[in-house]
């Protein structure tokens, strides 16, 4: 049977599935087999694919915690995101 080789919409993927999909495309770059045409395109769709986990993880930690400050900057406490 085919490998499918589609490239997955990262704007649609949860944060494991892109996690999952950038691992496979570090095991087949480290792997050192892949052509080096396929070598470009799989380093362009890790880079979406990093950047998508980059952006997740940015949004939970926002929903996480807000953080409160002093007026010299310095953090003084959190509170859950939304809470005023």
């Amino acid at each position: 049977m085919a490998e499918d080789n589609s490239t997955p919409d990262t704007a649609t993927l949860s944060f494991e599935d892109a996690l999952r999909a950038l691992e496979t495309i570090v095991r087949r770059l480290e792997s050192g087999d892949v052509p080096l045409d396929e070598s470009i395109s799989l380093y362009a769709q890790g880079e979406e694919l990093r950047k998508r986990c980059a952006e997740r993880l940015q949004a939970a930690e926002a929903r996480i915690a807000k953080l409160t400050v002093d007026t010299n900057g310095a953090v003084t406490g959190a509170q859950p995101f939304g809470a005023d």
